[in-house]
């Protein structure tokens, strides 16, 4: 039994984003620990740059807000879902500042060993997923992650709109093989 985290990275609370989140979480929990945080619910400043992790006592960041109970949360984490909207062909702004925290040297301690992706667009053009979908295989690469799986839905701007999707069923299938 896996320890899975998912971090929703929509502001809205009961969106789309969620919805897929809390589909994949249902699957993922016939076999494994889940838990889902919703960045709404984190104070997260921006990563300074400061690099007063790398001295300081256990790694920890200069800056303390509600990172670092995520840390902790990380530190007990095997399997990390990233679920975000899709702003400008970029995860969300929220979502973006904690991975760019994740630039302190107490990352290398964390468990994790699988990461996977959900992702919420309201149109469809082509290459809308690219430029996240990049940067999620150059993660995967650079810490030797295993993909845990994809589900990238376009089409569902409005909340609600991916009810009856086949997203659902994709990320619910996703998370069902999680072992």
């Amino acid at each position: 039994m896996s320890r899975v985290l998912v971090l929703v990275g929509s502001m809205r609370r009961n969106g789309n984003t969620r919805m897929l989140a809390e589909r994949f979480a249902e699957g993922a929990s016939a076999n494994n620990e889940v838990e889902i945080i919703s960045v709404a619910d984190l104070d997260v400043q921006p990563c300074t740059g400061c690099n007063r992790c790398y001295a300081s006592e256990g790694n920890r960041c200069a800056v303390d807000d509600g990172m670092t109970a995520l840390y902790g949360k990380l530190s007990m984490t095997d399997v990390l879902v990233i679920a975000s909207p899709v702003y400008f062909y970029g995860i969300s702004a929220r979502l973006k500042a904690i991975i760019d925290r994740l630039h302190a040297p107490v990352r290398n301690t964390f468990p994790i060993r699988k990461l996977g992706l959900l992702l919420v667009a309201a149109t469809d053009v082509p290459g809308l997923f690219d430029s996240i979908v990049s940067q999620y295989e150059s993660v995967l690469r650079f810490f030797r992650l295993e993909d845990a799986g994809r589900v990238l839905v376009g089409g569902v701007k409005d909340p609600g709109d991916i009810a009856g999707n086949a997203a659902l069923d994709d990320a619910y299938a996703m998370g069902l093989s999680l072992r």
